[in-house]
């Protein structure tokens, strides 16, 4: 006979399945709060259907987007106006990145499909000084904060997503057609890896199974 629990939790992930909402737009006014007012070029590093880089060019002089995915790359140009200073790129995350330096990187939903180190050791050598980098990431829940902030996180996902669709069952927002894999790496070995690469990130376990990482290009 089936649990209490695992109704409820069958009950929730149904009502979420109609009541879809974009957890990575969720912390996209929180990563522009991270960021200058002002900054002449920016990076999005798997940047999807675009949504973020477009709004890091209402702050910069040109933004760059790539992902390694072309269906989505081609939708990303195709919602982007002309006259935006927005570019995207089919590349890989690693090999890809247009040559030069930028004051602004950010990676969101991408880190955990790349090496790790490698990865954060690219953006560092792409970060001009003092420019900012900002990732938000997955991580395999593994601590029992870890859990805890998970089980918080179930109801609330129900609530927002209600609030968003105003009541209505809505269509799965699509972002990306690639396909995807769940985090392997833990939060506790995140910080440990990335304060070798990156000394002074802040990292930061957040609702909705994402961790963001900050650092700043001293």
């Amino acid at each position: 006979m089936t649990t209490l629990p695992h109704r409820v939790l069958r009950a929730l992930d149904q009502f979420n399945a109609a009541h879809p909402w974009d957890h990575n737009a969720h912390y996209h006014p929180w990563i522009l709060r991270q960021l200058p007012r002002w900054f002449d070029s920016a990076l999005d590093v798997g940047s999807g259907s675009g949504v973020l880089a477009r709004l890091l060019a209402t702050r910069a002089n040109k933004v760059h987007g790539i992902d390694s995915d072309p269906k989505i790359t081609s939708r990303a140009q195709d919602l982007t106006s002309p006259a935006t200073a927005v570019t995207f790129t089919t590349a890989d995350a690693l090999t890809g990145i247009p040559a030069g330096s930028y004051d602004v990187i950010t990676c969101v939903a991408t880190i955990h499909h790349l090496p790790f180190t490698d990865a954060l050791t690219a953006f560092r050598q792409h970060l001009t000084p003092g420019g900012t980098l900002v990732i938000l990431g997955l991580s395999r829940p593994t601590t029992p904060s870890d859990h805890l902030l998970g089980a918080a996180a179930i109801p609330l996902n129900a609530a927002t997503g209600w609030l968003k669709n105003k009541g209505h069952t809505a269509p799965r927002p699509v972002s990306m057609t690639a396909l995807t894999r769940p985090a392997d790496m833990s939060f506790p070995d995140i910080v440990r890896e990335a304060q070798a690469v990156l000394p002074g990130a802040r990292l930061r376990r957040r609702l909705f199974w994402r961790y963001t990482l900050v650092w700043h290009h001293r």
